[in-house]
């Protein structure tokens, strides 16, 4: 199934770039497809989207279903995908239902980059929020972090601080840095999204210090 949805997809742009009119490799029709190019001089693969290049993860995540693709999908790849070449994180945000965490997690199964959903409540602290972010900056996973505006504005006020040095740390190039008081390893690929569902009873507003650490995208129902 998974490999029929991609076929369908690809005959799909084909379409698309012949009505388009579309025979030139900068032609913006084609750069904002997702594409996978094998590269001579680093001998490996290369994942790339509009003017962003990533390397492939090759983390093994089984033959599961893939997301069956259309015109928001790829607009939100596109916006995650040039956050993570900004050094930022993605942040979805729309009613529930319209694909959010699916559109994340499968990014990060075309980047070959293992995802961890976490859904958050009022109950978490800064030192369990520590410690997952750590653990991401350590394995270069992503992190999808659900209803993120459900977290007390106490403990989002910490957290900024926490995305920030992880952040700055991605945008120097760091294989180490220092997090919490401690020095730990620091893997690129590492990223950091989070949802919202705006709108809600018991949901707080995000603090202006952490809104610009993440770019925005709007998920309507198709």
């Amino acid at each position: 199934v998974a490999l029929v949805t991609i076929e369908v997809h690809a005959r799909d742009v084909i379409d698309k770039l012949i009505k388009s009119n579309c025979n030139d490799v900068m032609g913006f029709e084609w750069l904002m497809q997702l594409r996978f190019y094998w590269e001579k001089e680093i001998d490996d693969c290369t994942v790339q989207q509009t003017n962003t290049q990533f390397r492939y993860g090759y983390e093994y995540l089984g033959n599961s279903g893939r997301l069956v693709i259309t015109p928001l999908t790829d607009r939100c790849y596109m916006t995650l995908t040039t956050a993570l070449h900004l050094h930022r994180g993605g942040s979805p945000k729309g009613p529930a239902g319209t694909g959010k965490t699916e559109t994340v997690k499968d990014l990060g199964k075309a980047l070959g980059d293992y995802v961890i959903v976490v859904n958050c409540s009022e109950g978490l602290d800064f030192k369990s929020m520590g410690r997952m972010f750590s653990g991401l900056a350590q394995t270069g996973a992503w992190g999808c972090f659900d209803e993120f505006n459900r977290i007390n504005i106490e403990v989002l006020s910490v957290v900024a601080q926490q995305i920030l040095s992880i952040l700055s740390a991605l945008a120097a190039g760091y294989a180490r840095f220092v997090f919490e008081c401690r020095e730990i390893n620091l893997v690129w690929s590492c990223g950091i999204f989070i949802t919202m569902n705006p709108g809600y009873a018991g949901r707080t507003e995000l603090p202006d210090n952490l809104k610009s650490m993440f770019r925005p995208i709007s998920m309507v129902v198709p």
